[in-house]
């Protein structure tokens, strides 16, 4: 049927192969159910109206078994009264009934077949979106860990960066370190030699005596006084 030709071709093709060409995937999935639910929606008016035809085969075909054995009860009663040519009425009107009930039966085995294969063809739908409805809470889980491997991805490679700037870094800090060093060593390699004589000299060359003099003082002040 037409209306279930979309969901034959999403069925019978590969879904991942649908996906892969999907700018968003969790997108087409929504619209690929929005669209099953749809076709869901109209196979369902559809059954329904070929489920009502065959109820209204089937009464037809009951009446017209009714009226067949009405008017053989009525042919049976007018022989049964002597009126012969009242029960030939009734069995003409019979045989027409009969050559009806024929069409009639003809009419509701098809209508019969009708809405069991529309049955078949609903409760299949049904169950094929109720997979993939299944399916899609998987698909979607499956798209938000890709999502976040992806992102993890990101930042794994913003750290990579990171590590590569402080590696750099590190390289540059020992280059400063290096260049002090090497500074550090020259300004001790340009300062002249400390002369020691110089200060051995002045320790000789002292006037300062003061003190000496003072403590003599102090020790013959204090002999005096003895």
């Amino acid at each position: 049927m037409g209306i279930l030709s979309r969901f034959r071709d999403i069925m019978a093709s590969n879904i991942n192969a649908l996906l892969d060409k999907a700018e968003n995937p969790e997108k087409m999935i929504d619209q690929y159910m929005r669209n099953l639910n749809s076709d869901l929606g109209k196979v369902k008016a559809e059954t329904a109206s070929v489920m009502a035809e065959e109820q209204r085969a089937k009464r037809a075909l009951d009446e017209c078994k009714a009226d067949i054995e009405k008017m053989q009860n009525y042919a049976v009663k007018a022989v049964e009264a002597g009126n012969d040519d009242d029960a030939r009425k009734f069995l003409e009107r019979k045989s027409l009934l009969v050559t009806k009930q024929s069409e009639l039966q003809e009419a509701y085995n098809l209508a019969a077949n009708n809405a069991f294969k529309m049955r078949q063809m609903h409760d299949k739908l049904l169950e094929d979106i109720g997979e993939l409805e299944s399916r899609r809470t998987m698909l979607k889980g499956k798209m938000a860990v890709a999502k976040t491997q992806e992102r993890l991805n990101k930042i794994g490679s913003s750290v990579a960066g990171a590590g590569h700037s402080i590696s750099a870094f590190e390289r540059m800090e020992e280059k400063v370190n290096r260049a002090l060093d090497e500074a550090t060593a020259m300004a001790e390699l340009n300062t002249s030699p400390k002369d020691d004589i110089k200060d051995l000299e002045a320790k000789y060359d002292s006037d300062d005596t003061g003190v000496d003099d003072e403590l003599a003082a102090l020790k013959a002040s204090l002999k005096n006084k003895e």
